[in-house]
């Protein structure tokens, strides 16, 4: 079956910001006086609030008091201190280009909140090429990846079913995410997981400008001919 759709995962896919959301998190943590180093939080990322944040702080919740305050801190970060010092990953715009143009409905699928989403969309410089409206972000999930709720909510959104979508996506999260969903994963190595990490993946390419260089034989060409 020709696939319809891509979900779409953002950080580390089409715009360089792990690092920068790794930073955000020792600094939020910092501000309540948690001591987390970037090399614990780093392997983390792809994940939300609702999974780091027990982690390092188990009797915290995202979701009130102190936990919420870390975890709102790091969302302020991203959008006043860190989102605007973000580049596009390398060929991102030109393969958002070409899967519209052969028709595929792209939807994105990520942790983010609404408001970060907005900057990275920005930093991605897609921004006039993706909507909000066409995302689920962490308002429409009850637990993020490697949770398969926002895959989930990406299909009940487009109306489709698992097989019908694929994922591109950059961490061992959204592979499990997407997998757990019944959903297929193309990923790429700019988010800096290696290929052990990304093994369960249809397909791995460095970055999105890999995957267009090899469109014709990828997973995405194949199952429309």
């Amino acid at each position: 079956m020709a696939y319809q759709a891509v979900i779409l995962d953002v950080d580390g896919t089409l715009v360089l910001s792990n690092d920068a959301h790794a930073q955000a998190w020792v600094e939020a943590f910092a501000e309540f006086g948690y001591e987390v180093n970037f090399a614990q939080v780093r392997p983390l990322i792809g994940m939300g609030g609702d999974q780091i944040i027990p982690k390092f702080a188990p009797e915290l919740s995202h979701e009130e008091g102190t936990g919420k305050e870390i975890a709102d801190k790091r969302k302020e970060l991203i959008i006043k201190k860190f989102g605007t010092h973000l580049t596009p990953t390398n060929g991102a715009r030109q393969l958002i280009l070409k899967m519209q143009s052969v028709g595929l409905r792209l939807i994105i699928a990520s942790s983010a909140t609404s408001q970060e989403l907005s900057v990275l969309l920005k930093a991605a410089k897609i921004d006039d090429l993706l909507s909000q409206d066409e995302a689920t972000t962490s308002n429409d999930a009850d637990a993020s990846k490697p949770s398969p709720d926002i895959v989930e909510a990406a299909l009940s959104k487009l109306n489709i079913q698992p097989s019908q979508a694929i994922m591109l996506g950059d961490t061992p999260y959204d592979v499990e995410s997407a997998n757990k969903a019944g959903v297929g994963v193309i990923a790429v190595r700019c988010g800096a997981f290696d290929d052990s990490q990304l093994k369960d993946a249809i397909a791995i390419y460095n970055d999105p400008s890999d995957l267009l260089a090899h469109y014709d034989s990828s997973p995405l060409a194949i199952s429309r001919l």
